[in-house]
């Protein structure tokens, strides 16, 4: 398993090995011993997973403290842009964000630690996308930024994807006030 950093502090890009012979493939998704010689002391304690259409937009999702989530990212069929916006209110990159390619095809995962707003947006049919969480769902503290904030200006790389209600009627960052402060 490798690890890359990315341009903003602890979002990372986690590579695992794949064992590939003439009857598919094998890896290890998640090994709690390795990702703690990585440096990263996780507990998961939720599992999350959707299935899409091609030019579905789900998020910018978050939650805040004391329910924060952490999210280890991949997709298993399929393929979306990733990204995640860092909201942490002290952060020298707040507000900035981090693009990432998954797919079933490159195995790629996707650490995004609290302190950020995850949304990904489906590049095939029935792209099945799986997390692992490092809380549970709280709706009294789950929110959303806008997924076309013109602050942020997120190139989504689609024109009109199909957004939820609910993600349609989200926060825009100009007035967001984050409850992230460290």
């Amino acid at each position: 398993m490798t690890i890359q950093e990315t341009s903003i502090q602890d979002l990372l890009i986690i590579q695992p090995r794949i064992f590939l012979d003439d009857r598919g493939y094998f890896f290890e998704s998640y090994n709690k011993e390795k990702f703690l010689k990585l440096g990263l002391d996780l507990n998961f304690v939720q599992d999350n997973q959707s299935l899409s259409q091609k030019g579905v937009l789900r998020g910018l999702h978050f939650q805040n403290p004391p329910f924060a989530q952490g999210k280890l990212v991949r997709v298993i069929k399929g393929s979306v842009l990733d990204v995640a916006v860092d909201i942490r209110a002290n952060s020298p990159t707040y507000g900035q964000y981090e693009k990432v390619f998954l797919s079933g095809e490159n195995k790629t995962m996707f650490w995004i630690p609290p302190g950020f707003a995850h949304g990904f947006i489906t590049l095939e049919d029935n792209t099945v996308f799986t997390y692992k969480c490092t809380a549970g769902y709280s709706k009294k503290s789950e929110e959303a930024l806008m997924w076309n904030d013109p602050i942020l200006n997120i190139d989504w790389g689609v024109d009109n994807p199909l957004v939820s209600e609910k993600d349609q009627e989200a926060e825009l960052f100009e007035n967001f006030q984050s409850q992230f402060k460290s």
